[in-house]
């Protein structure tokens, strides 16, 4: 045992991540690691972290977020980073910023603005682009000030825009040369510590679409393209797979690259979008079998009620009925002249009267997934001020207009800033507990840095724990810590993150388990380009530390920039002093 702690944690009762009972103790952190656990006198640390009657926890590891923009304004990775998440990893669902050509940086920007709805003027003001291949932007994410972890995957919508140009990736499978080029590229991008690769093969009908309706780079890829990836993962024996795919096929890349993979989604409800997913039973089942197998096939879950709140100047998730996804296309003023369109208006209205029309969310209780289920939230003019509150069904019967007809009346005389919300999602307990204690399910799919004029799933762990554990008691804390952060960190082959043991970097929670809980949904004006978002802040985490250095003590932030890149594979990562240089 070290003579000197640089700080130490104690009396705090320790949940380490590996399922063992839990046990009061105390940790001495040194140099940024745990160096010591067990009995350690005050007078042996230079700062005395005081834990009585606090859980001792790993961070949480948030393996599906899209904070590869805001990262480089946002150290925290907020809203992720005030949940207790201490590593995150970006360049899901086939998404990144490289490599990218210069000239097609504002494409790669507008496909993140309509896909994950991440404000375009704040991605240009916000990101240096000061590269061009993969090795050089994590070169530059490593460069920026950070306060959690940062792993990457290899987006392969950029890659494959990279080598075959735009069209062609969209239309026809990689030539032979423009194959071995693209696998040079990815093992170049391995080579420099990215984690493996991430796709969304879901095919053209889609959710998820470019920024001009159409499908996005990998719905259209040939499998022949996407197994050579999985193949040089094989070959190496290292790195992981995300990917939206049907199961079949995240069988299939399981089998060639002989890697793990972590396929979206498993819930009980909707996807983080508002859409129906699979039923979870099938899935489970599926799962148990392929891993009996020897397939190695993780699901990312949604363990949230999911609740989307827009307006239609940035919503973007009626892509699934193609009349609807025309219509809500392009800027502002090219909405409101569709919008205000007979012939539109009337396709709109035969559209919905056959039974189409675009998903608002899962809506049990009310019977329907149709916009009539929508709630009128905020109104903007006096006009319609008497309407909060209603849903657009209940305009309509009151109007004696037909839905469509009173939806777009409303959003066109207000400008399209009338503020819906899609009706509370309230998941079935039990169905919930199926997916909680699945041995294959990993909680998650936050969409951090995400959509984040509609939704804050980033407060996912926090939900978890106060919900899943202390609420409806699916689990105890033992087991929910091993899912929140040691089954995440072994699926992504994160070797010294996500338990507490001598030696591990002192990625590290300490909260109080009664008062831990989120706050009310606020927006914030806090993003560049003076551009908004939907936050949701926790409360009830006394501290939380980042490589042995203090984040945030009771949910303020410390200022502390102490995250890594974890560059993939290196089995231990040098930890850096906040204040080295």
């Amino acid at each position: 045992m070290p003579k000197k702690f640089d700080r130490i944690i104690k009396g705090g009762t320790i949940i380490d991540g590996l399922r063992t009972p839990r046990f009061v103790s105390d940790i001495g952190i040194s140099e940024g690691r745990i160096a010591y656990i067990g009995s350690i006198r005050h007078a042996d640390g230079a700062e005395v972290i005081d834990a009585k009657n606090l859980i001792v926890a790993p961070g949480f590891i948030d393996l599906h977020t899209h904070y590869d923009s805001q990262l480089f304004w946002d150290p925290y990775c907020s809203i992720s980073g005030w949940h207790g998440v201490t590593s995150v990893v970006i360049g899901n669902c086939g998404f990144a910023f490289a490599p990218c050509h210069k000239r097609d940086q504002d494409r790669c920007m507008l496909t993140m603005a309509r896909n994950e709805a991440v404000p375009l003027q704040t991605m240009k003001a916000g990101m240096p682009w000061d590269w061009e291949t993969i090795p050089e932007f994590l070169n530059s994410v490593e460069r920026v000030p950070k306060g959690v972890n940062i792993l990457s995957y290899v987006g392969l919508n950029p890659l494959m825009m990279y080598v075959m140009g735009l069209d062609a990736a969209k239309s026809r499978p990689a030539t032979k040369a423009e194959r071995s080029r693209m696998r040079e590229l990815f093992i170049e991008a391995l080579d420099a510590g990215a984690c493996g690769f991430s796709a969304q093969f879901t095919g053209t009908g889609n959710i998820q679409r470019d920024y001009d309706g159409t499908p996005m780079i990998t719905d259209t890829m040939s499998f022949e393209d996407l197994a050579m990836f999985a193949e040089v993962l094989r070959e190496r024996g290292e790195g992981f797979i995300q990917i939206a795919c049907d199961l079949e096929t995240a069988g299939k890349l399981a089998d060639i690259s002989g890697r793990p993979v972590v396929w979206n989604i498993l819930t009980v409800t909707t996807d983080q979008h508002g859409a129906r997913a699979l039923a979870h039973r099938p899935v489970l089942e599926w799962l148990n079998s392929a891993n009996a197998s020897g397939l190695r096939v993780y699901a990312q879950t949604m363990t949230m009620n999911v609740g989307l709140s827009f307006t239609m100047e940035d919503w973007n998730l009626f892509d699934t009925d193609p009349l609807w996804r025309d219509a809500t296309l392009g800027t502002r003023e090219e909405k409101l002249v569709r919008f205000k369109d007979a012939a539109i208006r009337r396709a709109l209205r035969e559209s919905y009267d056959a039974g189409n029309g675009p998903i608002a969310g899962s809506t049990e209780a009310a019977g329907t997934e149709s916009i009539e289920c929508l709630h009128i939230v905020e109104t903007r003019t006096a006009e319609f001020a008497k309407y909060n509150g209603y849903t657009l069904g209940e305009l309509a019967a009151s109007q004696g207009k037909h839905v469509v007809d009173a939806f777009l009346d409303l959003v066109v005389a207000e400008d399209l800033k009338t503020q819906f919300e899609t009706p509370p999602t309230k998941y079935n307990v039990d169905a919930m507990r199926d997916i909680v204690r699945a041995p294959h399910a990993i909680p998650g799919t936050s969409d951090g840095g995400a959509h984040t004029k509609f939704l804050v799933q980033g407060s996912y762990p926090t939900v978890y724990i106060a919900e899943m554990v202390r609420e409806h008691k699916m689990i105890d804390l033992e087991e929910a810590h091993w899912r929140l952060s040691t089954l995440p960190a072994m699926a992504a082959g994160l070797r010294d993150r996500g338990v507490l043991r001598e030696g591990m970097p002192a990625d590290i929670l300490i909260y109080d388990f009664d008062q831990l809980d989120v706050l009310p949904q606020e927006v914030a004006h806090d993003y560049p380009a003076n551009e908004w978002r939907r936050v949701q802040r926790a409360k009830g985490y006394r501290y939380i530390i980042v490589n042995g250095e203090t984040t945030f003590i009771n949910d303020v932030c410390t200022g502390a920039t102490p995250g890594l890149l974890l560059r993939h594979g290196e089995a231990r990562q040098p930890i850096r002093s906040a204040n080295a240089a």
